[in-house]
């Protein structure tokens, strides 16, 4: 345990010399507040630490023996590749489409085909849960879930609540809170608020 908390603060203080971590006062795709934001394309944007990152889940994640490593769009898209390179599977990528993520683009899958999920930052979860549900209405089987951070504090297998069967595994994981605006103490101590994909204060 204590190689592994080395391991995870030792990542986590890569992802701020690369800018993939930033504290302020942002609003998070959940529609919650927080005071820090994860960027995930940040680090995935250099191949090479792509690269390391994709081996270090799919060693984490050996067991499952994944036939396709699926990702939704647009955070899992680099990472399912990745960890479809180092696992010898295929890889793929669901997407948003009213409400729900859908398996496009010529994206197939059986009963036959075992899935590893993969996601860069994990908050409350949903895009993942959506996309197993994609998984599963094609029949096949999700096998694990693989994150480069786990936002919830190593509470991730209970946030998704797949079960035993469906290891869940994060290579780092912080403390980092979340609030719905009306309770949201930075709002109330007036500090600005910031939709960082957009890059914009929000008015």
């Amino acid at each position: 345990m204590a190689a592994r908390k080395l391991d995870s603060e030792r990542l986590l203080a890569r992802l701020r010399e690369l800018g993939a971590i930033l504290d302020g006062h942002f609003h998070l795709t959940s529609g919650k507040h927080s005071p820090v934001f994860i960027q995930g394309s940040r680090v995935l944007e250099h191949p090479a630490q792509a690269a390391l990152i994709g081996k270090a889940l799919a060693e984490r994640l050996a067991g499952t023996q994944p036939t396709v490593v699926v990702g939704p769009a647009m955070g899992g898209v680099i990472l399912a590749h990745e960890v479809a390179r180092a696992t010898g599977a295929r890889s793929a990528f669901t997407e948003k489409q009213n409400g729900e993520q859908v398996l496009r683009r010529g994206f197939r899958l059986t009963p036959e085909d075992r899935v590893l999920l993969v996601e860069d930052v994990l908050t409350t979860g949903g895009s993942v849960l959506r996309s197993a549900a994609a998984v599963r209405a094609l029949g096949a089987r999700v096998v694990g879930v693989g994150l480069i951070i786990d936002r919830t504090a190593g509470k991730a297998a209970e946030t998704l609540g797949f079960g035993p069967d469906v290891p869940v595994q994060a290579l780092a994981w912080l403390d980092a809170p979340a609030f719905v605006p009306e309770q949201c103490p930075l709002c109330r101590d007036g500090v600005a608020l910031v939709r960082p994909k957009e890059q914009d204060p929000v008015g």
